[in-house]
């Protein structure tokens, strides 16, 4: 039969298996453990956000909460008193109905849908590429439009410039006639006067006009080649950027106004301080916008804000030499005209001389052929046969009388005295009508040359006059102008007849 131990001799372990069997068994749990935690860990990491990762002091409860309170909705107090909730700023899906806002989820581990969501990836980026290049492609459309819409105006401005440098040297050419039409005048005429100091007066400011209107066209063609190449440069950006976006239909201008930038809109649009709409993409060399793209852009920018003030300039200096032209003009017309006066006045003063000296020779001439006349009676006949009885000097009478001694008759000493002194007369006579002739010969001359000077002048305003009306071009008035000297007329042709 069995032996029964006592209980007081009975061990406090009641466990068959040894210790060492148990203690390997328990290691093998735990590790067991130990790996099941980390391998779930890291399950669970791989699966959600880095900050996330819950503390494993603290208990799970508590760390979802604290992970989570900023998804919440805010509560703000209005004006009114009330309170409205909003949800927190920043990215995220906003959850209207539990009133939570979580933010955006990123995985390390690529999800079942990985590759669409690369593929859709993929395509926001194409898309995003094409949208950049298709608004750099607009911006550059746009500038390019604007520059040569500048280029226009800036051709007009050339034109009115280049027609306005033409009526200055048309002007130059009507100077040079002037002068050489007043070549004509007689030598009494050409005494040098104001209406010469007027004439080399206004060659002077045309001649300074001119080089004023010739720097303008320099300056206007040195701008246009630069817009021009300007051009060129953002033609070849804009195609080179429209690669990109060959199949999208959207209209450039509409892309424009999308993105909000009145300064992309208009070049010349100064920006403002607070930037409305998209921001400039800083300039990348395989991004949308390319430094190409930005230099061109800069320097359409400047070359338009360039050119808006050279077409002022050019504006206003044309419509000044315009005025100033016209001016010189007026008053050099103005002083030949008073020229003109003063020449009637004294054509008037020597006709009227001329008058009176017409008069007084011709009551010199009568009275010298009645002292002709005069002597002729005082001589008295040539035969003696004509003489009268009482003219006869061997009469009965006279020689009773000059029988005595010293009564001579002074008769014929009184008519050869008289004959003598009236010859005198005569003399001096005809010597003062010898002189009046020829005071009235000269006036005569200096009158016909103060009426071919009047002419001049006359011909002189009235050839500046036709010469400078707009219809008459530059060629046209060079026609007119031959080398030939004003003293000597140009002499006529040999076979050809008087005209």
């Amino acid at each position: 039969m069995p032996v029964l131990i006592p209980p007081a001799e009975r061990s406090q372990d009641t466990r068959v298996g040894a210790p060492a069997w148990r203690e390997a068994a328990r290691a093998i749990t735990q590790k067991a453990h130990q790996v099941t935690d980390s391998c779930g860990q890291e399950a669970v990491t791989m699966w959600q956000p880095k900050d996330s990762v819950r503390d494993p002091h603290v208990a799970r409860h508590l760390c979802r909460a604290a992970y989570i309170e900023p998804w919440r909705f805010r509560v703000e107090m209005v004006k009114g008193g009330g309170t409205v909730e909003q949800p927190p700023p920043g990215e995220g899906i906003t959850l209207w109905k539990s009133k939570m806002k979580p933010p955006a989820w990123h995985t390390r581990l690529p999800l079942p849908l990985h590759r669409d969501a690369r593929a859709l990836q993929t395509a926001e980026v194409v898309q995003a590429h094409a949208r950049g290049a298709r608004l750099t492609a607009a911006r550059l459309g746009r500038a390019q439009h604007q520059i040569n819409g500048q280029l226009r105006q800036l051709l007009r401005q050339r034109e009115a410039t280049d027609h306005r440098l033409s009526e200055v040297r048309k002007g130059l050419l009507i100077n040079q006639q002037s002068v050489k039409l007043r070549g004509y005048r007689p030598k009494s005429e050409k005494v040098p006067d104001k209406a010469d100091s007027m004439l080399t007066w206004e060659e002077e400011e045309l001649k300074a006009l001119k080089r004023k209107m010739e720097t303008d066209m320099e300056k206007s063609e040195t701008l246009l080649k630069a817009l021009a190449s300007c051009r060129d440069t953002l033609v070849y950006c804009f195609k080179e950027r429209l690669q990109a976006v060959e199949l999208m239909n959207q209209p450039l201008d509409k892309v424009l106004e999308q993105a909000g930038r009145h300064s992309w809109v208009d070049l010349s649009r100064v920006p403002s301080a607070r930037t409305q709409g998209q921001k400039t993409p800083p300039p990348d060399p395989v991004g949308t916008y390319t430094p190409e793209c930005a230099g061109a852009l800069y320097e359409a920018k400047r070359l338009l804000l360039e050119s808006k003030d050279t077409l002022v300039d050019m504006a206003k200096n044309e419509a000044h030499v315009r005025e100033q032209q016209l001016l010189i003009s007026d008053r050099v017309c103005a002083t030949l005209a008073q020229k003109m006066r003063e020449t009637t006045e004294l054509k008037e003063r020597m006709n009227m001389t001329l008058g009176l000296m017409r008069g007084t020779i011709n009551r010199c001439t009568k009275f010298n052929q009645e002292m002709y006349i005069t002597r002729g009676l005082i001589k008295g006949p040539l035969s003696k046969s004509h003489l009268e009885t009482r003219e006869k000097l061997d009469r009965p009478l006279v020689r009773v009388y000059q029988r005595h001694v010293g009564t001579q008759l002074p008769e014929a000493m009184s008519l050869a005295q008289s004959t003598d002194k009236l010859q005198r007369h005569i003399v001096n006579m005809e010597k003062n009508l010898n002189q009046l002739l020829a005071a009235r010969q000269h006036l005569t001359r200096s009158l016909n040359c103060k009426k071919t000077g009047h002419d001049v002048d006359y011909n002189v305003v009235r050839l500046r006059l036709r010469q400078r009306h707009p219809h008459v071009c530059y060629q046209q008035a060079q026609l007119l102008v031959n080398d030939w000297d004003p003293r000597t007329p140009p002499q006529r042709q040999s076979g050809t007849a008087p005209q």
